[in-house]
């Protein structure tokens, strides 16, 4: 590495003398050259020279070439830069002139989006991370997926592998318990909340609304995670903010580009279920165990068993290889005053389980515009219509529990309606492929500003947004399969509008004093939103050929939904940034803000925050350390941030709607449904962080050290109020929650030169906690899951498991299998309350608990004479998850399938200690059995890329060609039995189970990007 680094040195020590002894003084108007690449030799198109102390700039063409007309005198001197390469000064001496860039290698030199604002990443005194350019090369879906494993402190789980479907993200752990738990989007200045609730899906598979937003438009991506970054978006901080900035085009560089690929999905693993021989010997011997005097072949015979085979795989009959395609034309250009930028996409990708796929055509134009030296415009324009084919509600556990035995179709040819066994469910194939769920969306979202220098370095800026959003969504169950036959077919529809605009006036003033620097912004902002719901249903069809299109000619009308709601938000906002000598950095905002969802006593929040760090490496002691240790700085910072995502109207005393009947006349009234609570509020987050940057060897390693400790204060929690009041519970602020956690962020050029090697790692540990829930309780249970004091959210709540009852136990331990009746082969459990016996509600504990211990990402990209391989690897250990597929598969009561586990079931023949015996009426047992380690390390993504040689690529006209093959989620490596650790719900109470979800693909793509 040192002998890279002293040989990098060199050459660059040779070339400044060789410029500088450029000496002989000429007189010349007009000054040409060349801009290439220093390692690669290749020109670079798009890059800026400017005349020292002139106003006199230039930018190269396609061939890197450059000319203007100056009227200065030999020598001067230029200023030469662009984006990822060093910014340098040299003396123009004469005409032509070759220049050599640098790719930058300090990325605390490049520029980082911060809330209504930019900067330095070096000048930065909170914790900011940002998404490689790597990462954001990939063809996914939606933007939130680029998160993945991508920045330190961020979670992403997959709540569904529908293609669209839905993410969620914690920012340094969840907070909220009844409140949201997402982070802020704010997308080219328009902030956004992404909720896949909101879309109301008729067939209950909700979408991923910001899948409607093209990724392949993305330039950059940064994630604001302490106080001090997040703190001047007030009361929408508190899970963190994600930036998003689109492409812009270059000026005096035109360019066309497509990219495009192509590439298949899989399946990564089936679930290990019975085939018909093995379920028809577990019926019998459930049959066998209810009533041992009818005999043990009471569904079939032995002779017939044989003949069983294997049967019907459901799984396979529903999975399949899915195709997914991706097409981008970008075209863009410009001149010093006007820079555009125009983007056309189709993503299409279809489902790996049948009749399920989703397709995005979207259009984007950028345009930045200084048509005066003091004003300049800027407008973000996007509009998409994605279309989905969504899986209806419940599939996955039917293709589970449906037994080999029973065959699709009938002796007729007809769909097999249902299993022919006493718990009745619809025929999996039939639903997949019959039902419609039809989803549409449209978007439009757009953000225009205007900004003016009233004198130097004081800018006033005014920015107008709208984000329009329409959701059309069609639904038919017909009555040729089960769930439709006893109905006459079933037919919805449904729509979802909404309509957010925005406005912003912000004063900005940046001025540099000698070694003083001060970079302010004050503002006032306001939002509003309003959406409108509306639902039709009806039942009972003469034919299916209409589907949905006749709602009127259904003989059964279903009662009609509709629902309006409306927010709004006002801010004020301040900024101050001030630095000394660039070694001391210090920053203080506060915001204020006032919402409509809250009591009309506690409408308005303040949320503070300050910020200090100090760049020891810019000390004058600090100089005989710089050869190893080029940078150093230590941050701090804390503030205040709040949580308005708690929905509309929770403040305010409700009504709701039913039915009287008087006399034998039904009547329509309305009836109280909540108590008003004027004091609700804000759940607040108070942050403390503490950081530090270190670059070693002129940054050929650069590392980030971040601890924090969050905590977040009244919470928005239902609870308990004396009944006197006509009510049970109220929405209230009580209770806390703490998340605490530390972060590591390594990156590192391994090798320079020909071969380059680099690395990216990030590691994070958070740990999570309930400090209090309010009104003195100690905790609460909901479902499968407690919340208590002392322990961390997303808590299992189940009996434990202690083995098998054998024969000759059954007066001993029977009393611990709560069952009536014991019998040799039931699972026994632990007795926790100590009363000698086992009874379910009694006797439960926590079992597992969804948080991971920590959760990490490493990237290593490597590039060789125009080849280049990307290796991404994420893991996560130490959470649980619920397998709920695996409860429903361990009842062996012969009335569904099961999990193959069921082959070493106890038997008198074989006495298992872990697996129970079949018995036809079970009691379901939620237990620590279903409770399974959700470790894993994966393989997330592998691409390998060439770049034609320019001297080929220009033959054909091009100024760029790159192939490239890739894979996502091709190696994965767990103990987690069901079909994906990574998939999971992500709920705020209830996180981490795998109920049925619809699992993740392995996949595939070639492509190639070619530019004009």
């Amino acid at each position: 590495m040192l002998r890279h680094l002293g040989m990098l040195i060199i050459a660059q020590f040779i070339f400044s003398i060789a410029v500088k002894a450029q000496t002989v003084p000429l007189i010349n108007s007009t000054l040409s050259g060349l801009v290439t690449d220093s390692k690669t030799k290749e020109p670079i198109p798009g890059v800026v020279i400017r005349i020292n102390g002139t106003t006199h700039s230039a930018a190269t063409d396609n061939e890197g070439k450059f000319r203007f007309v100056t009227g200065q005198k030999f020598p001067y001197t230029l200023t030469v830069s662009y984006i990822g390469y060093k910014t340098i000064e040299i003396i123009a001496n004469g005409s032509p002139i070759e220049i050599k860039l640098e790719e930058a290698a300090n990325q605390l030199d490049n520029v980082v989006v911060v809330g209504y604002g930019t900067q330095k990443r070096s000048d930065i005194t909170g914790s900011v991370s940002s998404i490689s350019k790597s990462a954001l090369k990939q063809p996914l879906s939606s933007v939130d997926q680029l998160l993945k494993g991508a920045a330190a402190g961020v979670q992403v789980t997959q709540t569904s592998g529908q293609p669209g479907g839905g993410v969620s993200i914690r920012v340094r752990g969840g907070s909220s318990v009844q409140g949201g738990n997402e982070p802020l989007y704010v997308l080219d200045g328009f902030p956004l909340y992404n909720s896949s609730a909101s879309a109301g899906t008729l067939s209950g598979t909700p979408l991923n609304p910001l899948a409607s937003i093209n990724p392949s438009d993305i330039e950059t991506v940064d994630i604001l995670k302490d106080a001090s970054a997040t703190a001047i978006y007030g009361s929408r901080g508190a899970n963190g903010v994600v930036i998003i900035t689109t492409k812009k085009g270059k000026a005096d560089r035109s360019a066309v580009t497509y990219e495009g690929s192509y590439g298949t999905q899989s399946l990564r693993k089936k679930l290990d279920l019975l085939n018909a021989h093995d379920f028809a010997l577990l019926r019998n011997d459930a049959l066998y165990d209810t009533d041992p005097t009818k005999g043990r072949f009471q569904y079939l015979s032995q002779a017939q068993i044989d003949q069983l085979g294997t049967g019907t795989d459901w799984q396979a009959e529903a999975f399949e290889r899915a195709p997914t395609q991706n097409h981008q034309l970008t075209i863009s250009g410009g001149n010093p005053k006007t820079r555009y930028l125009i983007s056309g996409n189709y993503f299409d990708q279809d489902g790996i389980l049948k009749n399920t796929d989703y397709s995005r055509i979207s259009i984007r134009a950028n345009v930045d515009a200084q048509p005066f030296e003091k004003f300049k415009v800027s407008a973000s324009i996007t509009g998409s219509k994605a279309d989905a084919n969504v899986s209806p509600s419940g599939i996955i556990n039917g293709l589970l529990i449906m037994p080999a035995t029973a065959s699709i179709y009938d002796a007729s040819g007809a769909y097999t309606l249902r299993n022919p066994f006493e718990n009745i469910f619809a025929n999996p194939i039939a639903s997949l492929k019959e039902q419609i769920n039809k989803s549409t969306t449209n978007k439009f979202l757009g953000t225009a500003f205007g900004e003016y220098t009233i004198i130097e370095g004081l800018n006033l800026k005014v920015l107008l947004g709208a984000d329009v959003n329409s959701v059309n969504e069609k639904n038919y169950i017909p009555s040729t399969i089960y769930e439709g036959s006893t109905i006459g077919g079933s037919a919805g529809k449904g729509t979802y509008n909404s309509y957010s605009w925005l406005n912003e006036n912000t004063l900005s003033y940046n001025k540099a004093f000698g070694k003083h620097a001060l970079d302010a912004v004050i503002g006032f902002t306001q939002q509003e939103f309003s959406s409108e719901t509306t639902r039709a249903n009806a039942q009972k069809f003469v034919t299916d050929d209409l589907t949905f299109n006749s709602l009127q000619s259904g003989a059964t009308l279903v009662a009609p939904y509709s629902d309006a709601t409306r927010w709004v938000l006002h801010s004020y906002l301040a900024r101050v940034n001030y630095s000394f000598d660039n070694r001391y950095f210090l920053t203080s905002s506060i915001r204020a803000d006032g919402s409509s969802r809250f009591g009309k006593g506690n409408k308005w929040g303040y949320f503070p925050s300050a910020a200090a760090s100090w760049k020891i490496s810019n000390e004058k002691f600090f100089e005989s350390l710089q050869k190893t240790i080029s940078e150093l700085k230590v941050r701090a910072s804390f503030g205040t941030t709040g949580n308005l995502e708690i929905g509309q109207y929770q403040s305010l005393a409700t009504l709701y709607s039913l039915n009287y009947v008087f006399g034998g006349t039904t009547a329509t009234g309305f009836a109280p449904n909540r108590i008003a609570n004027d004091k609700l509020g804000w759940e607040t987050t108070h942050q403390y962080d503490a950081g530090l940057d270190i670059g070693f060897f002129n940054n050929r390693i650069q590392l980030t050290l971040d601890g924090y400790y969050k905590k977040t204060k009244d919470l928005l929690l239902n609870v308990e109020i004396p009944w006197t009041t006509g009510y049970g519970t109220s929405l209230q602020n009580y209770g806390s929650v703490l998340n605490k956690g530390f972060e590591i962020g390594l990156n590192t050029r391994n090798l320079t030169g020909a071969f380059i090697w680099n690395t990216n790692l990030n590691f994070s540990v958070n740990r999570n906690e309930v400090l209090s829930i309010g009104n003195g309780a100690q905790s609460y249970i909901s479902g499968n899951y407690i919340v208590k004091v002392g322990e961390p959210l997303g808590s299992f709540y189940g009996n434990v498991t202690d083995g098998i009852l054998q024969t000759g136990e059954e007066v001993t331990k029977g009393k611990y299998t709560g069952s009536a009746v014991p019998k040799p082969g039931d699972r026994l459990y632990k007795d926790i309350n100590g009363d000698g016996l086992f009874t379910t509600a009694a006797d439960k504990a926590i079992i597992g608990n969804a948080q991971p211990d920590f959760i990490f990402g490493l990237t290593n990209n490597f590039e060789y004479k125009g080849f280049d391989l990307l290796i991404f690897v994420q893991g996560s250990y130490g959470n649980s998850i619920l397998n709920s597929n695996m409860q429903t598969l361990e009842l062996f009561t012969g009335q569904q399938n099961a999990s193959a586990t069921a082959l070493n079931r106890w038997t008198p023949s074989n006495p298992s200690q872990t697996i129970p015996r079949a018995k036809l009426d079970p009691a379901p047992v939620f237990s620590d059995r279903f409770i399974e380690s959700g470790s894993f390390l994966r393989l997330k993504d592998v691409s390998l890329g060439y770049t034609l040689p320019k001297k080929i690529s220009a033959k054909a006209k091009l100024s760029n060609v790159y192939f490239y093959v890739a894979g996502q989620n091709l190696l994965t490596w767990t103990n987690y039995s069901g079909f994906d650790p990574e998939i999971t719900s992500g709920s705020n109470v209830s996180p981490g189970t795998d109920a049925g979800i619809y699992p993740i693909a392995r996949s595939v793509r070639a492509g190639l990007r070619l530019t004009f």
